[in-house]
C-alpha cells in the first residue's frame, strides 16, 4: 500500500462512499446469509458495515501489519480477522453464504491471478450463495494514484465473461463511475442457468 492509500482508505470520506453508496446497492440484490468472507478488508471500510448485517464475518487480509490492525480493532466483535492470501485462502470449500471483494481486485497484480480469485470465491461460497463485489475503473489519475503499488484495473467489458467462466450464473455487472457487481453460485437443484446480464448506468 502506497502513501496514497494510507491516506485515503482510512479516511471518512472513503468510508462514507462504501458505507452510502456502493454496500447499499449490492446488498440490494444479494442476500448475505450468515457467514460471509470478505477479501482484502484493508483498513476495514466495508468490514465495519458488513458486520452488522451477518452472523460472522471472516476478513482476509494478505498484509500482515493491516491485518493485525484490524484485529485489534475489531477482535471483540464478530469479525474474524486471518492473514491469507485471496488467491488461495486455506478455507473449507462451501463454508461461506457470501463473499466480498471491495475496491481489491486490481491489486492483484495478474489476470491470472484475478480468476484465480474469482475461482476462489466460487469455491468457498456454498451453493445459492452470492459474491459480490466493486472496484475502480481505469484511468490516468488512478494509474498515478497507484505509483509504487500494484495496479491491475479489470475490464469491465469481459469481466461478466470471467465471472462466467469461474462457475457462477445470475451475474450482474454495473458500470457507472465504478465497475459494480454480484455473482451467484448455483443452488444443487437449479438446472435452468438463469441468463446473466450487464447493466450501465
Amino acid at each position: 500500500m502506497n502513501e496514497n492509500h494510507a491516506q485515503l482508505c482510512p479516511s471518512p470520506e472513503w468510508a462514507a462512499l462504501i458505507h452510502d453508496e456502493v454496500l447499499p446497492a449490492l446488498v440490494a440484490l444479494a442476500d448475505l446469509g450468515e457467514e460471509m468472507l470478505e477479501l482484502g478488508p484493508g483498513p476495514g471500510a466495508a468490514t465495519d458495515w458488513l458486520r452488522h448485517r451477518v452472523g460472522h464475518l471472516v476478513a482476509l487480509e494478505s498484509d500482515p501489519v493491516a491485518a493485525a490492525r484490524l484485529r485489534e480493532r475489531l477482535g471483540s466483535t464478530n469479525v474474524e480477522v486471518l492473514t491469507g492470501d485471496a488467491i488461495d485462502t486455506a478455507l473449507a470449500a462451501e463454508s461461506f453464504d457470501a463473499v466480498g471483494a471491495f475496491t481489491m481486485l486490481h491489486h492483484v497484480a495478474t489476470f491470472e491471478g484475478q480468476q484465480r480469485v474469482l475461482a476462489e470465491a466460487y469455491r468457498v461460497l456454498r451453493p445459492g450463495g452470492a459474491f459480490l463485489g466493486s472496484d475502480s475503473l481505469a484511468s490516468d489519475g488512478l494509474h498515478h494514484f497507484h505509483e509504487g503499488d500494484t495496479y491491475n484495473p479489470v475490464e469491465p467489458s469481459s469481466f461478466l465473461v470471467r465471472l462466467r467462466a469461474a462457475g457462477f450464473r445470475r451475474v450482474t455487472v454495473m458500470v457507472g463511475d465504478d465497475l459494480r457487481f454480484v455473482a451467484h453460485k448455483a443452488r444443487r437443484d437449479d438446472v435452468s442457468h438463469p441468463e446473466s446480464t450487464t447493466l450501465k448506468e
